[in-house]
């Protein structure tokens, strides 16, 4: 007996959710903190942050050092200048690479790249 050439061929999609190996829990919860609220767990998010926060210390602690030296005078000496700003950097630099991530995580789910 042969097989009915109208029998109909089943086809599987392909899951959006598994694009990147994820199992679909943390798939949902990428996006619910992507776009919602929530920790971000990515390790390159974190590390990428991490830098950002860090290089912005540095700048900042440079440029304080620096302004205080410049305008300071006797009041304001360049170690409390240093202080402030590395601390102003660090607060920037924390927003700053935040506001991308956001900006770029969203743009990535707009696409329908959920990785």
């Amino acid at each position: 007996m042969t097989d009915n050439p109208y029998e109909p061929v089943s086809v599987e999609k392909p899951s959006q959710t598994n694009q990147s190996n994820q199992s679909p829990n943390n798939a949902a919860y990428n996006i619910v903190t992507d776009t919602i609220i929530g920790a971000n767990i990515r390790k390159s998010d974190n590390v990428f942050q991490a830098i950002f926060v860090g290089v912005s210390l540095v700048v900042g602690l440079v440029l304080g050092a620096i302004f205080a030296l410049l305008f300071g005078g006797k009041d304001f000496p360049w170690m409390a200048g240093a202080v402030v700003g590395a601390f102003l950097g660090m607060v920037l630099g924390l927003f700053a690479s935040g506001i991308y991530l956001g900006i770029y995580r969203a743009s990535r789910h707009l696409k329908g790249k959920h990785d």
